[in-house]
């Protein structure tokens, strides 16, 4: 049943994680300055040169750059699964696609949400991710599967 509720949310879901996903793109292909900021995340948490340390010890910058990346690409496959459920089985109303929606998005964005406040780095596009899941739960309680069923006649009548 695809109500126009069922539209918005549609479009809400995919506008929010698509932002996720696109910040896991840059996360994973541009990890430093400008792009993800991971080097930016660094100096603060550390109150160290991210220069010094890549000049001091290269293997672990490198190894940090990798970690980041990687978790960039988990990122990015998780937007493109959530995207994908969004267009498909949560669009026709199935309530198995908005628990997955509700749990992934849960996990994902405070995971993003963690690394920005763990190393005090809050900008303006890391405010984003708050909004972003702000439309993604919007979308899903407008939609939710145990507010929004039809009760038998039978429990209607009281």
């Amino acid at each position: 049943m695809f109500t126009d509720r069922r539209r918005l949310a549609v479009i809400a879901i995919c506008v929010g994680d698509l932002g996720l996903l696109a910040w896991g793109a840059m996360a994973a292909l541009v990890p430093g300055c400008p792009g993800a900021c991971m080097t930016k995340g660094y100096e603060h948490f550390t109150n160290q040169s991210w220069t010094d340390l890549s000049h001091g010890s290269p293997n672990t910058a490198d190894f940090l750059m990798l970690v980041f990346r990687v978790y960039g690409a988990y990122i990015v496959a998780f937007g493109l699964v959530a995207i994908t459920v969004a267009l498909t089985a949560f669009r026709r109303g199935d309530a198995w696609a908005w628990w997955t929606l509700l749990v992934g998005n849960t996990i994902a964005y405070p995971s993003a949400m963690a690394y920005d406040l763990s190393v005090g780095f809050i900008g303006p596009f890391e405010a984003l991710e708050y909004v972003g899941l702000a439309i993604i739960y919007l979308g899903l309680v407008v939609t939710a599967p145990f507010m929004w069923a039809k009760r038998p006649a039978s429990a209607a009548v009281a």
